[in-house]
């Protein structure tokens, strides 16, 4: 994977126009998902995918000026800073507020590569193409901000929150999910194994603390934020760090009473807790339908602790 800084400005072309395709598509999907339901909404997304390709065309043109007809390619997946993003066929039955969501963090997205493009190039008709669709990208934003029928506060207001979001919920919640599931099994492991609660606490400390120290790094690792607009990569690591560790210690804390069955008990009604916080954290800030929330929660935090009852048993 290659880092956005070593690309050269044939390079950034490239990645330009692919970007461009990739977002035309995405929108047409939209489209298509949202024609029957909402006919008038469907046509706005069609009309961003229709400025999409038009931006493609005028990328394509200043590269064939420049470099000829050969285009490398190279795709957002092979450039390290991009938001991983989920398949958009998982997301049907597509809901209008949902779509709107993901448009505006596209934009926001291929806004911020424009202007970090702009500033890395040096010949000044490519400077000045990729300044100007900056711009366009920024109208974009606020075209993709007022998409649903709901009224919003203001646009900024707007942008603010999907920057809270993405910067600061979206790493807390792949935190407490890692956290609060990946412990159970070997908290759990060590309870039945050894009817002793301190060996058990001592298990999740290290287990919790471990996997934080983990999650904090890796996150902080993937991407630099400037070409995401996530955020600093050490404020994303440190937020999704302590909430990994928080996650797995919430369930190991009641391992302090001497009692192991009471802990055990205690530790399963904090586990159960800990499931449903994260299931309306998915559904308030990620669009996921709150029954979709639950079952995929409940079900991967059922499968974790019963890995750790089979070990702990045997």
């Amino acid at each position: 994977m290659r880092s956005f800084q070593s690309l050269d400005q044939r390079e950034i072309l490239a990645l330009a126009v692919a970007l461009e395709e990739e977002d035309a598509h995405i929108f047409d999907e939209f489209a298509d998902g949202l024609r029957e339901r909402f006919p008038e909404q469907a046509e706005k997304f069609r009309q961003l995918g229709r400025q999409e390709d038009t931006h493609r065309h005028r990328l394509l043109d200043l590269y064939r000026a420049r470099f000829g007809d050969h285009i490398p390619l190279i795709r957002r997946e092979d450039v390290r800073g991009f938001v991983k993003r989920q398949p958009f066929w998982r997301m049907r039955p597509l809901s209008l507020k949902a779509a709107q969501k993901q448009a505006e963090l596209i934009e926001m997205e291929t806004k911020q590569f424009y202007e970090v493009a702009a500033r890395q190039t040096t010949d000044v008709g490519i400077r000045q193409l990729l300044g100007d669709l900056a711009e366009e990208e920024r109208d974009h934003v606020e075209v993709a901000g007022h998409m649903t029928e709901a009224e919003l506060s203001g646009s900024e207001v707007a942008r603010a929150k999907r920057l809270f979001a993405l910067q600061i919920v979206q790493p807390g919640l792949q935190g407490l999910m890692d956290g609060s599931i990946s412990t159970l099994a070997p908290l759990f492991a060590a309870a039945l194994a050894t009817h002793k609660s301190w060996p058990t606490f001592l298990v999740g400390l290290a287990a919790s603390l471990g996997a934080g120290i983990s999650m904090g790094f890796a996150e902080a690792l993937s991407d630099d934020g400037t070409l995401t607009g996530r955020g600093h990569p050490w404020t994303r690591g440190f937020v999704c760090g302590m909430m990994t560790a928080l996650g797995g210690l919430g369930h190991t804390m009641p391992y302090l009473i001497d009692n192991v069955r009471t802990a055990t008990g205690i530790a399963i009604c904090v586990v159960c807790v800990e499931l449903g916080v994260i299931s309306w954290v998915r559904h308030r800030f990620m669009d996921t339908p709150l029954s979709s929330a639950i079952l995929q929660v409940g079900l991967g935090g059922f499968l974790v602790f019963l890995v750790g009852v089979i070990i702990g048993q045997s």
